[in-house]
């Protein structure tokens, strides 16, 4: 636990130094984002090689961070968020895509998954 709490500290301090700025919650979210999908990246690298013992220490790191991240929108509040941006924007075709994902990201700031709200947007528009 304290090694994923000095990992965060460090991300933070770096990513300040970067933006010569405090960061608000929204950085913050988008650091702990980033974390958690390396990590996610990094069990699929060790599980394919054959390394069980770091990705169940990254699966813990996963779960660690997860208790430092906002409550999670669930898939229900992810498609009604999706038809509202697409509403708002007039989406009707997927080269709409990038409005649509641009209105979510700044909606759910770090309470969804970025990859399944795209799949969520991607079967709307294509099916539309």
């Amino acid at each position: 636990r304290m090694d994923v709490i000095r990992m965060i500290k460090a991300a933070v301090l770096n990513k300040e130094v970067e933006l010569k700025k405090d960061l608000d919650d929204a950085d913050m979210s988008r650091i702990m984002t980033t974390m958690i999908k390396q990590r996610k990246e990094a069990i699929a690298q060790f599980e394919a090689g054959g390394r069980a013992d770091l990705a169940a220490k990254e699966k813990t790191e996963i779960e660690l961070l997860q208790a430092y991240m906002p409550e999670q929108l669930s898939s229900a509040e992810v498609e009604a968020l999706v038809a509202t941006a697409i509403a708002e924007t007039a989406a009707s075709t997927i080269k709409d895509m990038g409005k649509v994902m641009a209105l979510v990201k700044t909606r759910a700031a770090g309470r969804a998954d970025m990859a399944a709200v795209s799949a969520i947007i991607k079967a709307t528009l294509g099916a539309g």
